[in-house]
């Protein structure tokens, strides 16, 4: 009897630690599913009400937000639509409490986009005090009277876009076994998302 209860606890367990992690990705990818499709599925399906369609179509919203997107990029890489661009920015910095969201959103966008020219390579340092470790990106590296130094611009959770840059030597440097890219998910997700080879 009891074999067969220890049986039962560790394959239900067993599935729990199976099905949970697809559960979790099936949810979040139904909710960013219908949070775009609702979007401008609901606005498609009364513009098509008025072509005499009646009805929703499931994922239209998806495939107009596509091909928005695909146009927005068709845009920003021409010359005429780069200043279109950059007159519309100009005109959202300048609302007081949109800017403040629009442009953490460009940078936070930024650091993704940059990050593997930006930053060499993701490091532990001690910091603030010794026996702390910080995740820091190392931005440079230099020489100074015949000392290795590196520049590790360590950033604050969870928003990667605002830190401090400082100067390390290269033995005050640790390898973190994280790549660049896993770092910054470590940093924005506030230390829950860590690299299995951290773990």
């Amino acid at each position: 009897m009891n074999t067969l209860v220890k049986h039962l606890k560790g394959t239900f367990l067993a599935g729990i630690f199976v099905v949970i992690p697809i559960g979790i990705t099936i949810f979040i990818f139904k909710f960013l599913f219908d949070f775009a499709d609702g979007i401008l599925g609901s606005h498609l399906a009364r513009v098509m009400e008025l072509f005499g369609h009646r009805g929703y179509i499931p994922g239209i919203g998806m495939i107009t937000g596509a091909a928005v997107i695909y146009l927005a990029g068709l845009v920003a890489t021409n010359v005429l639509g780069n200043r279109l661009l950059k007159f519309g920015d100009d005109l959202i910095t300048r609302i007081p409490l949109v800017k403040s969201i629009y442009t953490s959103s460009k940078q936070l966008i930024k650091v993704f986009k940059d990050s593997g020219s930006s930053y060499r390579r993701a490091v532990f340092v001690e910091w603030p005090r010794p026996g702390v470790r910080a995740v820091g990106f190392v931005t440079a590296e230099l020489e100074r009277d015949g000392e290795a130094i590196v520049v590790v611009y360590i950033p604050t959770m969870p928003n990667p876009t605002s830190g401090f840059a400082l100067w390390f030597r290269e033995n005050e440097v640790f390898d973190s076994g994280m790549t660049v890219e896993d770092a910054i998910k470590f940093v924005v997700s506030g230390g829950v998302v860590i690299p299995a080879d951290n773990k």
